[in-house]
């Protein structure tokens, strides 16, 4: 994954609104689970994308709807705050 967020990889944060305002990883965009699907074409074009929450599961759910739709390049980041660790190294 690191390597994936220093090739400039797309940030998606796939929990609510309010979580996302609670804390979140700069440079990440907020997308809750339940938009993914109707907001397809926010991902277009990016390459390799990194999508993830609070525990795991709800990424695990975004990552299946990407696939789905053909995105090839998805990554389940798990929780946010590893992928804010990620970051920092």
């Amino acid at each position: 994954m690191e390597k994936s967020i220093k090739e400039g990889a797309f940030l998606v944060d796939v929990r609510t609104p309010a979580e996302f305002a609670e804390g979140h990883v700069n440079g990440s965009t907020n997308i809750p689970l339940d938009k993914v699907a109707s907001q397809l074409e926010k991902f277009k074009g990016k390459d390799p994308i990194i999508v993830f929450c609070r525990s795991g599961n709800r990424s695990g759910q975004a990552k299946m709807i990407l696939e789905q739709n053909g995105f090839k390049n998805v990554i389940n980041g798990g929780i946010w705050q590893d992928v804010k660790e990620a970051i920092s190294k």
